[in-house]
């Protein structure tokens, strides 16, 4: 199953200009291989920013009054990051990709109580390999100033004061994901992992990876031929004319070849050191990928076993009730046989003692049970039989 992934990224002012370019498509070119500019125009946004990033966050700073003191150092704006898996995304389709961005704008402007007035744009990118959406908000907290008035403040790290706050993050967006039918796992935080994965791609394109293998192809380590001092016809050279050229031009040559060709071997080195790094974390990044196809095919077969011992539990639940129900009908029949007994009994006395004038009805029933030891009240006849039984029990 894909994960939920939603990531944070704080920003100081600084950063701004550079996201704006990036988020917004502004730049010509992009060191990014991914990007597909003929597939740009299908990008889309939630929520457009009418102006770059940074003079957009002073106008709502000063639209909306926010308090907080800001400083060079300190971060003003964040990102999250919302995406899934490329597979879930074609699997979903057009229609409900868009609903899923939609509704992590809406989770988004609800988490935490922020606000959709506080989303400065909200880009949706289709021109990479995996949708996924740039979200730029200002970390806005819901306080109160020292005389007690409501204020709005701009305070990254109040926003994110828990220790535990991106976990609470993951879980929170989960949630909210999959009650609007949303079929999706848990995303897991770095924070959780204690480590901060880098794909493979993203690693290759920060090392400049590809370069650097052509380099180490295209790279010469023989040492070039170096003049010899012997090969000067030295008939037409004085001993002194020999010895100049050898001290100022030929030597200073020769000790500066020699001192690139080191400082070449060295480099040699360095690069086979990151192309076999490269080469390693492929292969890691290959075994991830099947452990985490393993840890999914294992969760499958775990829910699998889940609803198979859900169901024999809810054949049993139902198959119980049913035997309750039963009892419960047969039960309620005894009581009205044993009601309309007593009821028709108690006729047939009144019958008896009016058809052969007998007197009093009450005498008649007394008479009845003290010579036949017998109580027309049932229970009270139950009663007495099992008082008796248990006298006999001693007594034997």
């Amino acid at each position: 199953m894909s994960f939920a992934i939603i990531r944070n990224t704080k920003y100081k002012r600084e950063n701004l200009k550079g996201i704006y370019r990036h988020n917004e498509r502004r730049n010509k070119n992009y060191s990014n291989d991914n990007i597909d500019k003929e597939r740009t125009y299908l990008n889309y946004s939630l929520k457009s920013p009418k102006y770059r990033y940074d003079k957009e966050f002073d106008m709502m700073r000063e639209k909306y009054n926010l308090k907080g003191q800001i400083k060079t150092v300190s971060n003003i704006a964040c990102e999250y990051i919302i995406t899934s898996d490329k597979q879930f995304f074609e699997e979903i389709g057009e229609e409900e990709t868009k609903r899923y961005f939609e509704t992590a704008y809406n989770f988004v402007a609800e988490y935490k109580n922020l606000g959709e007035q506080y989303i400065m744009s909200a880009k949706v990118h289709m021109d990479e390999e995996t949708p996924h959406m740039h979200l730029i908000f200002l970390p806005v907290v819901h306080t109160q100033d020292k005389k007690g008035n409501n204020i709005d403040k701009l305070a990254c790290s109040e926003f994110w004061k828990e220790k535990d706050s991106y976990r609470r993050l993951q879980d929170a967006f989960y949630q909210y994901m999959t009650s609007h039918s949303f079929e999706l796992e848990r995303g897991v935080p770095k924070e959780e992992t204690e480590r901060e994965h880098i794909d493979i791609k993203e690693y290759k394109e920060i090392t400049n990876f590809d370069k650097t293998k052509e380099k180490l192809q295209n790279m010469k380590l023989e040492l070039p031929d170096v003049p010899n001092i012997t090969d000067i016809n030295i008939n037409r050279l004085s001993k002194k004319r020999d010895e100049k050229i050898l001290e100022d031009i030929i030597k200073p040559k020769d000790d500066l070849i020699n001192e690139l060709y080191q400082n070449n071997l060295l480099m040699n080195q360095q690069l086979l050191r990151q192309a076999k790094m490269v080469e390693e974390a492929e292969k890691y990044q290959k075994e991830r990928n099947k452990i985490i196809a393993d840890n999914i095919d294992l969760h499958k077969q775990v829910d699998n076993i889940k609803a198979e011992y859900q169901q024999k539990e809810d054949n049993l639940e139902w198959k119980y009730k049913g035997k309750i129900h039963k009892l419960e009908e047969e039960n309620n029949q005894l009581h009205r046989i044993v009601d309309k007994f007593h009821e028709t009994i108690n006729k047939f006395i009144e019958w008896i003692c009016k058809k052969f004038d007998m007197g009093a009805e009450d005498n008649l029933v007394r008479d009845f049970e003290k010579e036949t030891r017998t109580y027309l009240d049932v229970e009270k006849q139950i009663k007495r039989e099992d008082k008796e039984k248990e006298r006999d029990d001693l007594e034997i």
